[in-house]
């Protein structure tokens, strides 16, 4: 199969029907983002985020699921992503088909170098402006994570210990950057 045209708009149904070829294809305004297939550093980093993220929703019943990409999310016809992890509330869980998912508390993306500009910028605006409740943009390279929330003009560098709570009334998970980062 020949490449897209990445200059051309495509539509969300357009994307969803394209082959597997081994390439992640993602939309946001018409405008076709498409990354190879990550690598293994990246992957290591995915996994230990999810890892963290399920062993807390599961010791806190009740708020949320993580999953794992590939996933089609439709943000309202606006863009279809695939977040490296996420978290959806269990009522969002439910469905069988990712068009059902209509709320994300927390959308992980780890940067890779084909990935650094969608990810900081035109994701980050979808993910912002769909709600997504919180936003990290997971930084290997540097060891830093932006965390961003739908109202930020600017992200919270993080450094060492990485804090979030996927509800006011919950416990809060606290992420040792050097564990996620270590042996890479």
């Amino acid at each position: 199969m020949a490449m897209p045209d990445t200059a051309r708009r495509y539509t969300v149904e357009e994307v969803l029907g394209f082959p597997s070829d081994g390439n992640r294809y993602e939309l946001v305004d018409g405008e076709l983002l498409v990354t190879p297939a990550p690598t293994r550093r990246h992957q290591r980093v995915v996994g230990r985020l999810y890892g963290l993220l399920f062993r807390y929703l599961t010791a806190n019943p009740g708020f949320g699921e993580p999953m794992l990409s590939p996933a089609d999310l439709t943000f309202g016809g606006r863009g279809l992503a695939q977040p490296d992890v996420f978290v959806v509330p269990l009522e969002e869980g439910d469905a069988e088909g990712w068009e059902g998912i209509r709320m994300v508390m927390l959308a992980v993306e780890v940067v890779s170098p084909s990935s650094a500009r969608n990810d900081r910028v035109t994701k980050r605006r979808l993910y912002q402006e769909a709600g997504v409740a919180t936003y990290w943009v997971v930084d290997a390279e540097a060891r830093v994570v932006e965390v961003w929330q739908p109202d930020d003009d600017r992200p919270q560098i993080v450094t060492d210990v990485l804090h979030w709570r996927i509800r006011p009334d919950a416990p809060e998970l606290a992420i040792a950057l050097e564990d996620v980062f270590r042996d890479l």
